[in-house]
């Protein structure tokens, strides 16, 4: 099984940043993609970034230019840099990996979430 700790979050007021980060942990071969996804109170969970073990990422048209994913693979740790931020941007961040048990059994795993509130 795969553990995710998430860490940032908190409040900012509008144009400010923040940033977040997720490290996996536990017993897995490896790892495929690491992105974020967010929930706002009312609405479905959406993607707002992925990043794939080549390196190619993701973002939701909402958060292009303004948000950064990044990862670093030697410590199996995702990062979104979110810059710009606008109120609309408040929501429960949860991290979500896609990890490898073995070659042909892949499986996903949530954090826990962390919350962004982004003020007026």
């Amino acid at each position: 099984q795969v553990q995710l700790v998430e860490s940032g979050g908190g409040l900012v007021q509008a144009g400010g940043s923040l940033g977040l980060s997720c490290a996996a942990s536990g017993n897995f071969l490896s790892i495929n993609a690491m992105g974020w996804y967010r929930q706002a109170p009312g609405k479905q969970r959406e993607l707002v970034a992925q990043i794939i073990s080549g390196g190619t990422t993701n973002y939701a048209d909402s958060v292009k230019g303004r948000f950064t994913i990044s990862r670093d693979n030697a410590k199996n740790t995702v990062y979104l840099q979110m810059n710009s931020l606008k109120p609309e941007d408040t929501a429960i961040y949860y991290c979500n990996v896609v990890w490898f048990k073995s070659i042909l059994d892949r499986k996903g795993s949530w954090g826990q979430g962390t919350q962004v509130t982004v003020s007026s």
